[in-house]
């Protein structure tokens, strides 16, 4: 908790600026999710999407992988795998490395859907964009001077 002069030192524009980052960011959020939507998949199956096809170095990731990147239980990942495979957005595959460790890949179906939303997103950021890092930078440099 934060001490009263500590609080004193607060200027109502920082309070304004972290508001409207936020307010900004969850609009994008918001985007986001209807985006999903429209493209017949959910929002958590969107973000699982990217973090799969988008995982550093290679195109799958382990149940565990997915649970870090989307921050979520081991079996709340394992769940939404099984429900990917149903849909077919997804497939796990045994290694050919190493049999116990199984590989969550998307299907054609599922990168091609991943795809629509990348360009999707791409072309919201590129009209949101400027004014995020505007109040990101904003918010920097006052964090910086405190």
């Amino acid at each position: 908790m934060p001490k009263r002069n500590q609080a004193a030192q607060l200027k109502k524009e920082d309070y304004e600026l972290l508001s409207e980052f936020r307010y900004r960011l969850r609009c994008f959020l918001g985007f986001s999710e209807n985006a999903a939507i429209e493209h017949g998949v959910t929002p958590q199956q969107y973000q699982a999407m990217l973090s799969i096809h988008g995982f550093p170095g290679r195109d799958w990731v382990t149940v565990g992988e997915l649970a870090e990147k989307m921050q979520i239980e081991h079996h709340s990942a394992g769940g939404l795998v099984r429900r990917m495979e149903t849909a077919e957005l997804a497939k796990k595959e045994a290694s050919p490395d190493d049999g116990r460790v199984m590989q969550i890949r998307l299907t054609d179906k599922g990168l091609s859907i991943l795809s629509k939303l990348i360009r999707v997103h791409q072309n919201e950021l590129g009209l949101i964009g400027p004014n995020l890092i505007d109040l990101l930078h904003e918010a920097a440099r006052k964090g910086q001077k405190r």
